[in-house]
């Protein structure tokens, strides 16, 4: 998937992040103030979190739970130093867990990704859209 959309799109481009996934993981790539969070928090609705979904920065992951009792978690790894922070907190067991884990800044723990995983790319165009790239692996 490679579209741009404008902001009041968000809800069919969560939709069709959804659709496409073929992974529960899902790495968000972009520079800071991009949107990453705002199309999480999209995502969570279309997940159906009952929660509202905010940037875990300082807790590192929020979990979430939708009105069908599953797990979504959200991760931000904006202020991660070193990967042995995010092992020391067992991510590997959120990973592998088989629920929904949306990772912002996944470059800072690139080493501890799992191998089945969606990488979502955005970028800022000069129009004011986001153009979104999705890539499976």
């Amino acid at each position: 998937m490679n579209k741009n959309y404008s902001l009041n799109e968000l809800t069919s481009i969560a939709e069709e992040v959804v659709a496409n996934a073929k992974h529960k993981i899902l790495l968000f790539y972009g520079d800071m103030g991009v949107g990453k969070t705002t199309l999480i928090k999209e995502l969570c609705k279309v997940l159906g979190v009952e929660d509202v979904a905010n940037s875990p920065t300082f807790s590192l992951v929020n979990e979430y739970l939708t009105y069908k009792g599953e797990t979504v978690f959200h991760f931000d790894f904006y202020r991660i130093e070193e990967e042995e922070e995010a092992y020391d907190m067992g991510i590997e067991d959120y990973f592998y867990s088989d629920n929904w884990c949306l990772i912002e800044w996944p470059e800072n723990v690139k080493n501890l990704l799992p191998l089945n995983s969606v990488e979502v790319h955005i970028t800022m165009l000069d129009n004011g859209q986001r153009n979104i790239q999705i890539k499976n692996s």
